[in-house]
């Protein structure tokens, strides 16, 4: 008998569908030859801090137990959302462990989701269910359609072929949790606040911070641009010089446009050519969630819920996918599906192309396509038919019969040969693929001028403002996060060799497999919003930073990304999955080992005496006040003065001395200044004479 363990039961339901005539048992399926069961996901978590060092008095965190750097990392039975013990899961696990360990099975196969953390949660119940060793298989299923999970079961590989995907599974694991449960008991008990410290929630919460700061920061300045929009023959055409004046050189701006309206504006050039544009590559899961956000501004939980839910149905392929390409050897799968597909109406034939087979820009998982299990009439809701059907559009538009011809025009125009004017413009001759996927490209028409033909000009000073960077978008963050390093964010769709480097190298900050879930609780978490399409940063995720900034904890994309590349490392077998964990414990043990009196100090700490009675200042969890408080005495210091952020030296000057150094202040109306803080008996005011 060979014993299937699905992740999930509703993928046990599938792979029963696959294998076909299987009876329903209590927690299983079963025939002559197959058993079927499965987790509920994880069924195994990973032990807490007290598990390794005894309870504490009342179960409170403290740091006398900290850092926890665990010898050997441990497992047990996950709890339920009460903390108590999950009946559910403790059945499940003994119907697993009753079915390995029966005398008729000869076999067990991990059928976990075929992804890092597929791999080793399957893994996990066997290490802890079985008594003794017995041959261990993997089922990779691309897709859960029955005739995946036949051919699937025919191929299937010994789970020693996957090890290193296990290693770097198990190795993403215990890095995360020596960081979540290390540095947010830390950052807790310091600032006597809850924060949700994490390898990768705190380098995106970064990002979008940086990103508002630097909004908010950003001064406007005035120039001046030089445009033409003279008329000829009827038609109106724009020339923008490349010259450009200060808001203080307007004279300066008109009397050089006095001189180029005195000069001849010639057609010098005239190109038109014909080409094939290209459809857009088939969908990882970031291009297809920044398509959904962008287009119909759905949140990338709610996109990938529903691609997974896809993708359990067996309409689509596995949506974890970082790649846009296919692999060589499923090109006879891809045949089968435009077959199906085109019993749709769709125009499509099989194209053998670079462009989209490439063995070389995939990870573990192909691009996102449809199966040939087409769902029928009304099987979808609304949500489910927009994100399947941009699946299979973008799929119809790379397998298109017909060719999408462009005509591009290109004009030169020389002002007096002095300065020469490009304008460029293209016409859809022949629509091909954009009837079903849209053209990114918006078509600008252009006049119809030759070589020679002279046009009007009459530049005039355009008065522009300059403008502060954009906030993240659904698509923009994505694209960061994908390649934190790359420079030229709007590279060519059909240059994508960094992003690829990245990715494999361990660049980028998260997986498409993480990273949804990561951004989703930093939303929870009350750290950033998602408004439309567009993150800001919310007054938790400031508070975060800037105290992680003050006890000197850096976590930027700098460090996550080292990490990340040691996981690659681990994956490709270069160092073991000790190696990666001991950088995580050196980084970790470095920050235990600051001075705890640096920075902002540990909530509760006595900083000083009060300036009105006397008794300590202590620091709060968002200020330093006053120790009498609940006698009356309010006085206190808050962390941020007019955008000036006050940490624990300063606090302490202001405090023993009657001063701070100078600090750089906003006012209300956005002015900046420098200024001294200064104690006026009890109130805390600016002194400007000093500062």
């Amino acid at each position: 008998m060979i014993v299937i363990i699905a992740e999930k039961p509703s993928l046990a339901r599938n792979i029963v569908a696959g294998i076909g005539e299987m009876k329903k048992k209590n927690g299983y399926y079963e025939n002559s030859e197959y058993i079927v069961t499965w987790a509920f996901g994880h069924l195994f978590s990973l032990c807490n801090v007290e598990d390794y060092t005894g309870a504490t008095e009342n179960k409170k965190w403290t740091l006398s137990n900290l850092p926890c750097f665990p010898e050997k990392f441990k497992f047990k039975l996950k709890n339920g959302d009460d903390g108590k013990p999950d009946k559910g899961v403790i059945a499940q696990f003994e119907t697993i462990k009753t079915l390995l360990n029966r005398n008729d099975v000869d076999k067990i196969v991990n059928a976990g989701d075929s992804d890092r953390e597929g791999e080793i949660i399957i893994r996990l119940c066997v290490e802890n269910a079985l008594s003794s060793p017995k041959p261990f298989y993997r089922l990779w299923l691309p897709d859960q359609t029955p005739k995946t999970v036949k051919k699937a079961l025919l191929e299937m590989k010994e789970e020693s072929y996957y090890q290193n995907l296990a290693n770097e599974g198990f190795s993403r694991t215990y890095i995360d949790w020596l960081y979540g449960v290390n540095l947010t008991r830390y950052a807790s008990i310091k600032t006597g606040t809850l924060l949700r410290v994490g390898r990768v929630i705190v380098p995106i919460v970064k990002a979008i911070y940086d990103r508002d700061t630097e909004i908010e920061n950003f001064k406007p300045e005035i120039y001046y641009a030089l445009t033409s929009k003279a008329v000829t023959d009827g038609e109106e055409i724009e020339l923008t010089s490349k010259y450009k004046f200060s808001k203080e050189d307007k004279r300066k701006a008109e009397i050089c446009c006095e001189r180029m309206n005195k000069l001849e504006a010639v057609v010098t050039d005239k190109k038109a050519k014909k080409e094939v544009l290209n459809a857009g590559k088939l969908y990882s899961l970031t291009k297809l969630q920044n398509f959904l956000g962008k287009k119909y501004k759905m949140p990338m939980e709610k996109s990938l819920a529903i691609a997974q839910k896809l993708y359990e149905n067996g309409y689509i392929s596995y949506p974890r996918t970082n790649s846009e390409y296919l692999a060589t050897n499923e090109k006879g799968k891809i045949k089968e599906i435009i077959s199906g597909v085109k019993e749709l109406g769709y125009p499509i034939i099989f194209k053998d192309k670079k462009t989209i087979f490439d063995d070389g820009k995939i990870e573990s998982h192909s691009a996102l396509t449809p199966t040939y299990k087409i769902p029928q009439k009304n099987a979808l809701s609304e949500e489910e038919f927009t994100v399947y059907s941009a699946i299979l559009r973008r799929f119809v538009a790379v397998f298109c019969e017909e060719d999408c011809i462009v005509e591009k025009s290109e004009l030169t125009v020389s002002l007096g040969g002095k300065e020469d004017y490009s304008l460029k413009g293209s016409i859809i001759v022949t629509a091909g693929w954009t009837k079903y996927d849209g053209a990114d490209k918006k078509d600008k028409m252009l006049p119809n001028l030759n070589v020679g033909d002279k046009i009007n000009v009459d530049f005039k000073p355009e008065e522009k403002q300059t403008q502060p960077p954009k906030h993240y978008t659904i698509e923009t963050l994505n694209n960061y996060l994908k390649n934190p390093f790359k420079e030229d964010k709007a590279q060519a769709d059909d240059n994508d060799e960094e992003d690829y480097k990245a990715i494999f190298k361990g660049l980028e900050l998260g997986t498409e497999a993480t990273r949804t879930g990561i951004i989703d609780n930093a939303k929870k978490s009350g750290y950033i919003s998602l408004k439309k399409d567009v993150y800001r940063i919310e007054k938790g995720g400031r508070y975060l930073i800037e105290q992680l900034i003050d006890m000197d904890i850096s976590m930027d994309k700098y460090k996550t990304s080292q990490l990340g590349q040691a996981l690659k490392k681990v994956y490709r077998g270069e160092i073991s999955i000790l190696d990666s964990v001991k950088m995580a414990e050196d980084e970790i043990a470095e920050v235990f080992s600051k001075n705890p009196n640096e920075g902002s100090g540990f909530y509760g700490d006595k900083i000083g005496k009060c300036p009105l009675c006397g008794k300590e200042v202590v620091r709060g969890r968002y200020s330093y006040g006053c120790s009498g408080f609940s006698s009356g005495c309010e006085f206190r210091i808050n962390f941020r003065i007019l955008d000036a952020r006050i940490n624990l030296l300063q606090a302490q000057k202001l405090l023993s001395t009657g001063f701070t150094d100078s600090l750089k202040f906003k006012s209300k109306t956005g002015k900046d200044f420098d200024s001294k803080l200064k104690l006026d008996g009890g109130k805390i005011v600016f002194d400007f004479n000093n500062g």
